[in-house]
């Protein structure tokens, strides 16, 4: 019973502690998916790619592992850009800063924001140079 009520003190203390522990929670799940990911698309190289059964399984799985990281990147995008949005409507109801500071501070709001963009960008080209590079899309015509 004890425990319950530290939670709920502590949840009163600080509403939001709950969501940031999710939150690193995800990202730390989502950097080790990650790296095992490499780790399986390597070993599914080592082993011959698609051209193999063990390598194409290994294909597969690392695929499919790197391909959840892609969704992650995905689904953080609108989060992202909702923090971004939410940050700029403080600092202006907050009358923080004088209006050309928040013509600067919407410029970096929206490039840090972009930068999720960015990741997304780039894990899905990634994706998908590991696809083609093991065999598993765009392989070669025997034609």
């Amino acid at each position: 019973m004890t425990d319950q009520s530290e939670q709920v003190e502590e949840q009163k203390a600080d509403p939001h502690q709950h969501t940031r522990r999710d939150a690193e929670t995800q990202m730390a799940l989502g950097a080790f998916v990650s790296f095992i990911s490499i780790f399986v698309l390597i070993m599914a190289m080592v082993m011959g790619g698609a051209a193999t059964v063990m390598g194409g399984k290994l294909a597969t799985l690392g695929i499919l592992l790197f391909a959840t990281t892609t969704v992650f990147t995905l689904v953080t995008l609108p989060v992202e850009f909702d923090a971004s949005r939410r940050a700029l409507l403080t600092l202006q109801q907050g009358g923080y800063m004088t209006p050309d500071e928040l013509a600067g501070a919407r410029k970096v709001l929206n490039a840090a924001a972009m930068t999720y963009v960015a990741a997304f960008i780039t894990s899905l080209l990634t994706l998908l140079y590991w696809a083609m590079r093991l065999g598993l899309l765009g392989g070669r015509s025997d034609d």
